[in-house]
């Protein structure tokens, strides 16, 4: 786990990422006007059926806008939102990243001449957009920056700057769902999992790029918050609880890895399959060490490559709480797969696609389901009580379920449903299970069964 990901994964409650730029910096690129920006978008707008041009960050950062130094209180929106991600998102630095020493040292072992002219690692590290949807102040080194989650501005930036348009009007012309859960999950594990046209290979990851991994709720709940839920948030947008945008997160996560494995792009290369979509450590483990235990849910023999399963495991445990005889077919389908890795490929891809219809009851279950202070109390103990009886032998398998505890315990906060000794006992007890997961290379389960019989304890 990188630097980076370790401060995410321990801090998740807490975790504030330093500033980097000076503000200085982001107000010499708030020097565009209103009416500059208007412009630009009715030019790049002229003609209707022109594809959406993405126009920069420049665009959005005028004081007036969304480049103000601080939060306006008379405002219906914060106005500092270009300064928070300026300073404050790991997004904005992105593009740097492939220019520091690790960037270049993965590039170079890649055979790229440089990261940061490379298709592969800039649709990921930017909003890199196709050459005729780059508008004029479009800049590839702004890293992930608004349009790259809002969509290509071209189309509703004018009527957006008017402050007449409501949010019906907004998506109608191309803004992104961003407050969805499952248009922000298929948004976000574009690049946090992959899609058709990009992914984290086992040579990407070999070359030296960090293990990727993944949580939707956990991920927005450390992302620096450049919006305010309120009155007016609630008038104009749906707010959805922490257990759905993690369940969401999980059953698009699954089905996304599903997907890219019967995708014959990522295939792999001679005798070997793409080891991405497989268990890290189980390979990349101390010989010395060895920590394989039976797992109920894979069924496999030890000296198996396991494909990695953790969001269907998290999954299991939600669905045996939320439609048991549905949790059944998952269970199966999984125990199916599982085997299928040990007999042929073509076994493995048909297990696949059949779990991919299950995972799609599953997200049909799932999408909409009102959860209950009791569906949160419940699932949180399952979690547990599978930990207890050893399901997270595997690293990422324990990581998500960390993350998935500490996401159901902060909604049951924002439920109503915790008391505040409760709460920090509960807290407490979570951040000792991220402390166990520090180091990744010295992951120890019994550890971490340990420390959950005492979140059992915290938890009656």
């Amino acid at each position: 786990m990188s630097k980076d990901r370790d401060t995410v994964i321990r801090h998740r409650r807490t975790h504030r990422v330093p500033a980097w730029l000076a503000l200085a910096g982001a107000l010499m690129l708030a020097g565009v006007t209103f009416g500059a920006m208007a412009q630009e978008a009715e030019d790049a707008a002229t003609a209707a059926d022109a594809p959406a041009k993405h126009l920069g960050v420049v665009t959005c950062s005028g004081s007036t806008c969304h480049g103000a130094a601080k939060p306006l209180s008379e405002s219906k929106v914060m106005q500092n939102e270009f300064i928070t991600w300026h300073r404050e998102d790991h997004h904005a630095r992105a593009y740097r990243s492939l220019i520091g020493e690790q960037g270049q040292k993965i590039a170079k072992n890649l055979g790229l001449e440089s990261a940061a002219n490379a298709p592969e690692c800039l649709t990921c590290h930017t909003n890199y957009a196709p050459a005729e949807q780059r508008g004029k102040r479009y800049n590839v080194a702004d890293g992930v920056a608004c349009e790259a989650c809002h969509g290509p501005a071209s189309k509703w930036l004018g009527m957006h700057v008017t402050g007449e348009a409501s949010r019906a009007d907004n998506l109608k012309v191309g803004m992104y769902p961003t407050e969805e859960p499952v248009a922000r999950a298929k948004l976000c594990l574009s690049c946090h999992l992959g899609n058709d046209n990009k992914f984290g290979t086992h040579r990407i990851m070999g070359a030296g790029h960090p293990r990727i991994s993944f949580e939707l709720d956990t991920f927005t709940h450390i992302q620096p918050a450049h919006y305010r839920i309120d009155a007016d948030y609630r008038s104009r947008k749906q707010v959805y609880s922490g257990m759905q945008v993690w369940a969401v997160g999980q059953v698009l996560a699954a089905r996304r890895t599903l997907d890219l494995f019967q995708n014959a792009k990522w295939q792999g290369n001679a005798v070997f399959p793409e080891f991405a979509f497989f268990d890290c450590h189980g390979c990349h483990h101390p010989m010395t060490k060895q920590r394989w235990a039976p797992r109920e849910s894979t069924g496999l023999p030890p000296g198996t490559v396991q494909f990695n399963d953790s969001n269907m495991l998290m999954l299991l445990y939600l669905m045996k709480h939320v439609d048991p005889a549905l949790a059944d077919s998952l269970h199966g389908g999984m125990l199916a797969l599982h085997k299928a890795t040990t007999v042929s490929m073509d076994e493995t891809k048909k297990a696949a696609a059949s779990l991919g219809g299950v995972l799609q009851k599953v997200q049909s279950k799932i999408v909409g389901h009102g959860f209950s202070k009791d569906d949160m109390n419940a699932v949180l103990n399952s979690l547990v009580t599978g930990g207890v009886g050893g399901d997270y032998q595997d690293f990422s398998a324990a990581e998500q379920a960390v993350m998935a505890m500490a996401s159901l315990v902060d909604a049951m906060r924002a439920s109503g449903d915790l008391d505040a000794a409760r709460g920090e006992r509960l807290d407490a007890a979570i951040k000792t299970l991220y402390d166990v997961l520090k180091d990744e290379n010295a992951y120890q389960p019994a550890r971490l069964v340990a420390e959950l019989k005492n979140l059992e304890t915290a938890l009656h």
